[in-house]
């Protein structure tokens, strides 16, 4: 009979040291986890997103489905994954990345940009690749239909 309190009494002690620890490391990162986030949480304007499409340092994922970027077009310079692939091809080993979405695939200290419609897909890009660690990862929260405005803006007024 005391054996079955034994074991018990020693899966309650080893499930409350692994709380214990998961707490620890919870804090030994507190302070830094909500310096970190504000950091990564920034949403890239337009003027910001089209400064790093003219310096080559960024990554613009469009999240949209294929058809959309068929039907209404797409920011230059952006590749199309759309959102529901995100989380996999992040994940991806370098060739097979290559092979299906034709880029080099991003390291996870690259600059990467999410963009759709309106940025609702976007920022569940953004979540999605924080986390599988693309740490520097943002989201264009305008997405195509404020990239369009500008664009016709700057046309118009000869920019």
């Amino acid at each position: 009979m005391v054996l079955p309190w034994l074991l018990l009494g020693t899966a309650c002690r080893a499930v409350l040291g692994s709380v214990e620890a998961a707490l620890c490391g919870l804090k030994s990162i507190k302070g830094n986890h909500h310096n970190f986030y504000t950091a990564i949480s920034k949403d890239v304007t337009y003027k910001e997103l089209k400064n790093l499409l003219n310096s080559k340092n960024i990554m613009l994922i469009d999240v949209r489905e294929a058809w959309e970027i068929l039907e209404y077009g797409k920011i230059p310079g952006s590749i199309n994954i759309p959102l529901d692939e995100v989380g996999e091809a992040l994940q991806m080993n370098p060739t097979d990345f290559k092979e299906k979405y034709n880029e080099v695939k991003p390291s996870k200290s690259d600059n990467l940009v999410f963009s759709c419609l309106a940025g609702v897909r976007s920022k569940k890009a953004l979540d999605t690749a924080i986390s599988v660690g693309f740490h520097g990862a943002q989201h264009y929260a305008g997405g195509w239909k404020e990239w369009v405005t500008y664009e016709f803006s700057e046309k118009k007024q000869g920019n």
